[in-house]
């Protein structure tokens, strides 16, 4: 039996370190300010907060009847039928598992930038080959260790952005650096929501919440799963929202408002940086760079837990290898499913280095924009799971919690779905590279269906079995 030591902070430490939040702040809000044309990045955090606090009401007035760590794939599941529930249980997997393949690459190049800055040359996939194995031993053993190491980075790296806003706030803006100055709520106006392309600000705003829906795949081991996964989920997603819009709010008034978006666009990798230069000293920019290592690292090590959970929960019903469902006596973790995704790691990034891929307009461009398609697809499908199930079921939860909020939920994310459809080729660098991967998603789904026939056929007790706990 798995060990039931995680409570709501524990959770939340994980899957906000999932999140990466300086990375966010450093690499994707300079993006989102370049993309959309506006100072407006603000409101775009703070919308995709509302749609995703939206599907959390459904996906946790849910989480009682669904009694295991599958997440969408056990929802899904009990709402659309068992055939579409294992497919998304092959297409949740597959996403997370690129994902995850493509950070590596992303941690390795900036390992090894931050090391040639002190003279120690190491190619970027030796570096990623390092952390794959620190991952390895640190996902192998006791859930809470991970997540202590977790909790100990993310305040590192919160600290750093926090430093950075109160910088800016207390100098009074770009003002300070020469802009027009002062402090205002542009940011947060209709007009300014308005200008340029907002669409695009808030498809790229949605993704920096990727991450935050894996708290129900820690059910297993959270101390009290009904009371603790929806109070994780709903803090997670206000503290990640919040945190977002405050620091967006905070790099516009630090550039200047008339001055944000070219600032962006000029150089976006370094606009953080030269904030908290500016605004605190150059010494914190050295710190950063150093946090966003930490920051990815943290990233994959959460990435790494909820893969294995999502693993060790399809073994339980027979649609893995039986070994992956082994519990290690020791540490009481499925440590034999860690080992097998570490493996699968390690051979990834020999693969990426024999190849010759980019690790990072190619492999981690491609490999985050399909993961982002198909794990946004997978929570649209959740919202309309919510709403089936409830109505078929007998509960007595509310007309908010079962039809209005899942309602509206999978209305904005199917619109953010569309959004994410029609830009693919702009997210993975090329038409040809979007028609290739969104084939790939599509593939992945469907040999989830093919596998959940084949149940069906030649063990229908299994099949049967499928949804009985979810």
């Amino acid at each position: 039996m798995l060990q039931r030591g995680l409570g709501v902070g524990a959770i939340v430490f994980m899957v906000v370190a999932a999140a990466a939040p300086l990375a966010v702040v450093t690499a994707s809000v300079p993006i989102i300010i370049s993309v959309s044309g506006s100072a407006a990045a603000p409101q775009f955090f703070l919308i995709a907060m509302v749609i995703l606090a939206l599907f959390s009401v459904g996906f946790t007035s849910m989480s009682k009847y669904v009694p295991n760590a599958g997440a969408f794939y056990s929802y899904i599941q009990r709402g659309l039928g068992r055939h579409i529930g294992v497919g998304a249980a092959a297409l949740a997997l597959g996403s997370y598992g690129v994902m995850l393949i493509g950070l590596y690459t992303y941690l390795g190049v900036a390992t090894s930038k931050l090391l040639t800055a002190v003279h120690i040359g190491i190619p970027w996939w030796a570096s990623a080959i390092g952390w794959v194995c620190l991952v390895g031993v640190l996902g192998y053993r006791d859930i809470e260790l991970s997540s202590k190491v977790l909790g100990v980075l993310l305040i590192a790296e919160t600290l750093a952005v926090v430093l950075v806003d109160i910088g800016v706030i207390c100098a009074g803006g770009a003002g300070w650096a020469g802009g027009e100055g002062g402090l205002s709520l542009v940011p947060l106006s209709p007009s300014e929501f308005a200008t340029g392309a907002p669409s695009l600000g808030l498809m790229f705003a949605f993704f920096c919440f990727i991450g935050f829906e894996a708290t129900a795949v820690f059910r297993n081991e959270a101390k009290d799963p009904d009371r603790t996964i929806p109070r994780a989920t709903y803090t997670a997603v206000v503290f990640i929202g919040l945190f977002y819009a405050l620091a967006a709010w905070a790099v516009v008034e630090g550039l200047g408002i008339d001055r944000a978006v070219d600032a962006a666009k000029a150089e976006p990798e370094n606009v953080v940086q030269n904030l908290a230069s500016t605004y605190i000293s150059p010494i914190l920019t050295d710190v950063i760079q150093v946090l966003l290592v930490t920051s990815f690292f943290a990233c994959v090590l959460s990435f790494h837990n909820v893969i294995t959970r999502y693993q060790f929960t399809l073994a339980t019903k027979g649609l893995l290898p039986a070994s992956l469902a082994e519990i290690d006596e020791r540490h009481r973790t499925p440590s034999r499913s860690s080992l097998v995704f570490t493996v699968l790691s390690l051979a990834a990034m020999v693969a990426v280095a024999v190849i010759g891929w980019d690790p990072i307009t190619q492999t981690y461009m491609w490999f985050s924009g399909a993961s982002t398609l198909g794990l946004i697809a997978l929570m649209a499908m959740t919202s309309l799971a919510v709403i089936v199930f409830f109505r078929t079921q007998e509960h007595g939860a509310s007309l908010w919690h079962t039809v209005i909020a899942p309602g509206l939920s999978f209305v904005g994310l199917t619109a953010i779905l569309l959004l994410v459809i029609s830009n693919f080729s702009l997210l993975v660098g090329s038409t040809t590279t979007a028609v290739v991967l969104g084939g790939l998603i599509a593939v992945i789904f469907a040999a989830g269906v093919v596998v959940a026939e084949r149940v069906r056929r030649r063990r229908p007790d299994r099949f049967q079995a499928l949804v009985q706990d979810g």
